[in-house]
């Protein structure tokens, strides 16, 4: 399985950090935001190569970086010079899928985001569904719920639906930018942008794959810490204690 790491963003809300520095390769307890998420990749022996979608502007950034990896670690460049002009996650995984002649289960990972627990249980719980699945976790807040990806979930967490930023939520569960692919569905996402789903967020070919395929949604055993902005990259550099073992 490949593991798809989306990195192509502008970061603008973090300048001038990122200004000309991407914000996956900030650093949080002495290694780099990327780095925690491919640590705790590696140690689950599932993954056999890393592709880290960059744009443009930061690609040599990634490139530096990867020169120093012992992992099998590719970067592609979408070609996007702006933030004005990016392709958006969805465009840019069917870019890495065509480039790169994928033809296996994907696990799709924004490089930006932190987690406190180990995707080992998520990606067993997918091979445990044989389907696509994403992660969950309870928001509480409204107005942080319509910034979001929604789900509704039945008992057997299987997606009954989900739609990116809703004007009206219709439960609490938020769906982060992790998701693994099966090889079928994965095949899919040209299919899905033909068919009109949103490419800028990644959650919209879910919103999209979950009406035509079966789609699960493993709840978080853990949390989730999302570097948006400079207030929130503090907070995480403060409050990110690591994988817990």
């Amino acid at each position: 399985m490949k593991c798809l790491i989306l990195a192509a963003g502008y970061a603008t809300r973090l300048y001038p950090l990122t200004e000309n520095f991407p914000k996956p390769l900030l650093e949080v307890r002495g290694k780099s935001i990327l780095d925690h998420l491919l640590d705790d990749l590696d140690s689950t022996g599932k993954i056999d190569g890393y592709v880290v979608i960059s744009n443009h502007k930061f690609a040599r950034c990634f490139t530096d970086w990867a020169k120093g990896k012992t992992l099998p670690v590719a970067v592609l460049d979408d070609g996007t010079e702006r933030n004005e002009d990016r392709l958006g996650a969805v465009r840019d995984v069917a870019l890495a899928i065509r480039e790169l002649s994928l033809d296996e289960d994907l696990l799709v990972v924004a490089g930006d985001n932190l987690l406190d627990f180990s995707l080992a249980r998520f990606l067993d719980y997918a091979e445990g569904k044989r389907a696509s699945c994403v992660l969950r976790y309870y928001e509480p807040s409204v107005e942080r719920l319509k910034k979001c990806g929604v789900l509704d979930v039945d008992e057997n967490d299987r997606i009954l639906s989900m739609v990116e930023k809703p004007a009206e939520p219709r439960s609490h569960w938020c769906c982060p930018p992790f998701y693994r692919f099966t090889r079928e569905d994965a095949r899919r996402v040209a299919e899905g942008i033909a068919a009109g789903c949103g490419v800028d967020a990644p959650g919209s070919f879910i919103a999209w794959l979950s009406s035509v395929s079966p789609v699960y949604a493993m709840e978080m055993p853990g949390n989730r810490y999302d570097v948006g902005d400079l207030k929130s990259y503090e907070e995480v550099k403060k409050n990110y204690g690591g994988v817990r073992v």
